[in-house]
């Protein structure tokens, strides 16, 4: 709605890109909209990954003020992760 209001249409040669998990709901209304959305995966070595996706949890908590329920979560799949047993 916000893009429409902006004269942003659809057609426009811009892609919007986030991480799957975070603000799902975002990019299914922008793809609902017609405009073009993804979602990425970031993948490798969890050690190399976690300090990305926390940062990125982090921010979206900030930005979004009610998803410290995701981040509560992410550290916990973290714990699993690094100490399965």
């Amino acid at each position: 709605q916000k893009a429409d209001q902006r004269g942003l249409q659809p057609s426009a040669p811009i892609y919007f890109g986030q991480l799957l998990g975070m603000a799902d709901h975002l990019t299914y209304s922008l793809g609902g909209a017609g405009y073009r959305a993804y979602k990425y995966v970031p993948y490798g070595k969890i050690h190399e990954v976690m300090p990305y996706l926390i940062r990125r949890a982090q921010e979206n908590s900030d930005m979004m003020g009610g998803v410290s329920v995701e981040l509560n979560m992410l550290k916990k799949e973290i714990f699993r992760r690094m100490w399965p047993f």
